[in-house]
């Protein structure tokens, strides 16, 4: 076989990794977005296609995995090739918690349904899913360009999900001590909006991915950080 040709099946292998993280992507994407939308409407039906859909993300990240490990068995890769190899392993496992998050959301559709969530929580959460999901978006487009300086901004730019879900997290806490029925739809409320809080970890951490597998470097210094729902929650009074 010539030099060549193994050249050629080479870089049909790292595509065929870079077009799964794709496709995992628009996946896990379509799941969180269906997840909240079926919590705001109290979708039933549509919660459940999200959770039967978690399936497809799991099979995904196993199919990434195992190409990752033939790949590197039989062509030995070396720095930016086995970043990159390494990279699409690290973000597929990103990518399979997001969509467990979804589907933990989806989960919760059944126990607020009938609950009178109020609308305002609704919007909340929507504001919250919107800001996740553009972050998402925004990380996996940097992937596929594999910019450094958009990595760094996506990285830095944490703190605003951070700071929203702190925001929920107060009002939810205030609707609970208002009225003790509120108690149980508003804990899964805040269990969904972690959730939620949470992607936007994950799209972080794919963009520190994305930086190394660009300079072979991991990010200098902390990323913002502005949940502040522990000290909420100690500086509540007791009844």
């Amino acid at each position: 076989m010539s030099s060549t040709h193994i050249v050629s099946i080479y870089d049909e292998e790292l595509k065929y990794l870079t077009r799964r993280i794709s496709e995992m992507g628009g996946t896990a994407e379509q799941m969180v977005s269906d997840a909240v939308r079926a919590l705001v409407t109290t979708d039933g039906a549509l919660a459940q296609k999200v959770i039967s859909e978690d399936v497809v993300l799991d099979n995904a990240e196993r199919q990434i995995n195992e190409k990752a490990v033939l790949t590197i068995t039989k062509r030995q890769p070396v720095s930016a090739d086995l970043r990159e190899i390494l990279g699409a392993v690290r973000i597929a496992a990103e990518l399979e918690r997001v969509g467990d998050l979804g589907k933990n959301t989806a989960k919760r559709v059944i126990a607020v349904q009938g609950s009178g969530m109020p609308r305002k929580l609704a919007r909340g959460l929507e504001h919250l899913a919107e800001l996740a999901l553009m972050q998402l978006k925004e990380v996996l487009d940097v992937y596929a360009t594999r910019s450094v300086e958009k990595a760094k901004a996506i990285r830095e730019r944490d703190d605003e999900i951070d700071a929203i879900y702190t925001s929920l997290f107060r009002e939810l806490l205030t609707y609970m001590m208002e009225d003790p029925r509120n108690i149980t739809p508003c804990t899964h409320l805040l269990f969904c909006a972690k959730n939620i809080e949470r992607i936007g970890d994950h799209a972080t951490n794919i963009a520190e991915t994305i930086y190394f597998m660009a300079t072979g470097a991991q990010p200098e210094g902390e990323r913002p950080k502005d949940d502040n729902t522990a000290s909420l929650v100690a500086a509540e009074p007791s009844a």
